[in-house]
């Protein structure tokens, strides 16, 4: 290959969780460098941001003016844009502060709110810039990555995962908690694309990978309510990783609305 495309990843406000599926890959790691040039990658000591790319990774969301600005020069130095992870893809957990009013939080938790400068939301990339390929998950895993950039270098879409946590717990024989012990369980809306680690230990899955292609959560929230779930707990299981994603947020506040009713 005469040229070797150039990749970037690039962080905003997140945990760097995801950035580190990049560094977790170790050899796999080695080997995408033989196929790409790394231009731009802070966490592994690689900085370069004003540097053409063909494919630019984005870690975290939106949530300042400065934030605003950088991503739109990203976007414009780069081919091909490709989110990665809850942040990016759906405002993570700091969107919570998008259901709140955040002059008030930010008094009750700075002692001079006034030096602290910071947008009313934490919004996903989507919402500023054009994005090619989303990649889900809280953090995304590196046979996701890896798996996407190695279809690109071959000019195929990558395959992403719709199903439901649930059909792959059926496939790795998980015993369902919710079925068997009672335990309220994100399962059934959410996305799989983890191996349902959780399900697999006895645990609920808070869905980390988003929602699924088809998400009922009005059914899920009323079997959760017949669990003994109160409203405003029901409303924080949606509320949650991924509660900017449209299912997850109209799911919140359906059950907040609720809990609301019932004072």
């Amino acid at each position: 290959m005469d040229h070797k495309p150039a990749i970037g990843v690039y962080k905003f406000a997140s945990c760097d969780g995801c950035q580190l599926a990049f560094l977790n890959a170790g050899p796999d790691l080695l080997r995408l460098a033989d196929l790409v040039d790394i231009v731009h990658f802070a966490e592994a000591g690689i900085v370069s941001p004003n540097s053409s790319v063909d494919i630019a990774f984005i870690e975290g969301s939106i949530t300042t003016n400065a934030d605003l600005e950088r991503i739109k020069k990203i976007r414009e130095q780069s081919k091909m844009l490709i989110t990665l992870g809850a942040c990016a893809t759906a405002g993570g957990i700091q969107a919570l502060r998008n259901i709140h009013h955040s002059d008030d939080w930010m008094s009750e938790i700075y002692a001079n709110p006034e030096y602290i400068d910071t947008l009313d939301t934490s919004t996903p990339i989507a919402e500023h810039v054009k994005v090619d390929l989303e990649l889900w998950g809280c953090p995304v895993n590196s046979t996701q990555v890896f798996a996407a950039v190695r279809s690109l270098l071959f000019a195929v879409t990558p395959v992403q995962e719709h199903d439901s946590l649930c059909v792959e717990c059926k496939r790795k024989q998980n015993v369902c908690v919710m079925v068997t012990q009672g335990i309220p369980c994100m399962g059934p809306v959410t996305r799989t694309g983890c191996g349902a680690i959780c399900p697999r230990v006895g645990r609920d899955c808070y869905a980390c990978f988003g929602p699924a292609e088809n998400t009922n959560t009005e059914a899920l929230g009323l079997r959760f309510e017949g669990l003994g779930l109160m409203p405003d707990s029901i409303a924080r299981r949606f509320h949650f990783i991924n509660n900017y994603s449209k299912p997850f947020r109209e799911a919140g506040t359906r059950w907040c609305n609720k809990e609301d009713q019932t004072r």
